[in-house]
């Protein structure tokens, strides 16, 4: 199953960032090294905030991402939200099962 982590925050996002940019890639790199993370980025125009692609059995290692990243422990990402996310298709469906 995958999970959507999404970060809201506003326009401040981009500036308040920078200081902990190297320590939130670190994080995420790492996340993915271990299979969790697929995708992540910003949202742009505006840049208000961000969505992170996980996979698992369960939502809790996307939320516990969220807990341990430094954007949300520093107050630069203003909440966040775990949603499930039903895939059908797509060039990443190739190798699982169910897909289309």
């Amino acid at each position: 199953m995958y999970y959507l982590l999404l970060y809201k925050s506003d326009e401040g996002y981009a500036e308040r960032r920078a200081p902990f940019r190297e320590e939130h890639l670190a994080h995420a790199k790492a996340a993915a090294a271990r299979g969790e993370l697929y995708l992540g980025g910003a949202l742009a125009d505006p840049i208000d905030g961000a969505v992170l692609i996980f996979k698992g059995n369960g939502p809790e290692v996307a939320k516990a991402f969220a807990e341990a990243d430094p954007y949300v422990r520093n107050g630069v990402v203003l909440s966040f939200e775990v949603r499930p996310w039903t895939v059908m298709t797509g060039c990443g469906m190739k190798n699982e099962e169910g897909s289309g």
